[in-house]
């Protein structure tokens, strides 16, 4: 089996592990790795194969250091995002390594998967249009069901500073989402503002 091959099967395998199940069974993190990787290869058809790897690790064992094992409030969420970015980053390299994928190609993937040059990276940008694509179309209903107690412009800033974080390309797959209407109003708003 080629290198590739066997980082897929290695990375999925990792997915798999995953306690959270998805409504047809299966593990939610292996559900959201199709997913980004998906949206990347929607985003470029040409997508190469490393960088359609780096697109399943993503949240590659996210599971493993859940949110409330840091501070509430902001800066707890972000030196959670941070040291998130960074675990997943070294695991995909470790799984990748594991697999003969070249060290250079490894680290390649380590560097995209840290958001490391993010909106100077093409790679990293790849993950992160189709990180914040996969939350519009997908999760943001029930973000919003689990924070019923945000206000709507509290909604409409997060709705922003996912916007920022798009390529211009990302921005105009968005606008063509089907949205619930709710949903699509805050994202107009957002847009607009």
């Amino acid at each position: 089996m080629d290198p590739l091959s066997r980082a897929r099967e290695l990375i999925d395998a990792a997915h798999a592990d995953d306690p959270v199940r998805a409504p047809d069974g299966r593990a939610a993190e292996l559900v959201y790795a199709e997913r980004v990787e998906g949206w990347v290869v929607r985003l470029d058809a040409a997508a190469p194969a490393i960088l359609r790897l780096a697109a399943r690790c993503q949240h590659l064992e996210r599971w493993l250091v859940p949110r409330a094992t840091y501070p509430l409030g902001k800066v707890g969420y972000m030196q959670w995002r941070t040291g998130l970015y960074k675990k997943q980053a070294e695991r995909a390299r470790a799984l990748l390594l594991e697999a003969g994928v070249a060290a250079d190609a490894a680290a390649e993937v380590a560097t995209w998967v840290s958001k490391t040059g993010l909106k100077t990276n093409p790679g990293t940008q790849a993950l992160e249009d189709a990180a914040c694509l996969v939350f519009l179309e997908n999760e943001i209903s029930d973000f919003a069901s689990q924070h019923a107690d945000y206000t709507r412009e509290k909604f409409i800033e997060i709705i922003r500073k996912t916007w920022k974080k798009m390529s211009p390309q990302a921005q105009q797959a968005a606008l063509g989402l089907e949205l619930p209407p709710g949903i699509a109003e805050l994202v107009r708003a957002a847009v607009a503002g």
